[in-house]
C-alpha cells in the first residue's frame, strides 16, 4: 500500500487485486454512519459504481449539507495537508477529487488493519 495511485480506478483495482475490496466497502459504510449519512450501498456494488455513487454523494453533501460533509471528511480522517492541495475548480471536479481522496485514505485503514491484524 505504499504505492500512491494516480486515480479512483487503480486504486480500487488494487483492492480487488489485494482482495480487500469487500473490506473498502464496509469500511466507507462504517466511516458514513459515524457521519452520521445514511448510505444504501450493496455489497456487491461494482467498482465503477462506486466511484460514480461515492461522486454522487459527496457534490450532493457539498452543495445541500455542508456540516454532514465536513463530518464525513473527519470520519474518515482525509488528511488536511492532502485537502489542501486539492484544485479547486468547480464543484463536480472538487467533489471528484475529494471523493478520490476518501477511498485513498478508507484504503489505507483496510490494508493497515489486513496487515496487522
Amino acid at each position: 500500500m505504499k504505492k500512491d495511485f494516480p486515480n479512483s480506478t487503480e486504486l480500487l483495482q488494487n483492492a480487488i487485486d489485494s482482495r480487500l475490496y469487500d473490506k473498502l466497502i464496509a469500511q466507507l459504510k462504517k466511516d458514513f454512519g459515524l457521519a452520521n449519512i445514511s448510505v444504501n450501498l450493496s455489497d456487491d456494488i461494482v467498482p465503477s459504481e462506486l466511484k460514480t455513487f461515492l461522486h454522487e454523494k459527496i457534490y450532493f453533501l457539498i452543495m445541500e449539507k455542508f456540516t454532514e460533509y465536513l463530518n464525513l471528511l473527519y470520519a474518515v480522517d482525509v488528511p488536511e495537508k492532502d485537502f489542501k492541495q486539492l484544485k479547486v475548480t468547480d464543484v463536480v471536479e472538487v467533489s471528484e477529487q475529494v471523493s478520490f481522496l476518501i477511498l485513498k485514505r478508507v484504503m489505507q485503514k483496510v490494508w493497515l488493519k489486513a496487515k496487522y491484524s
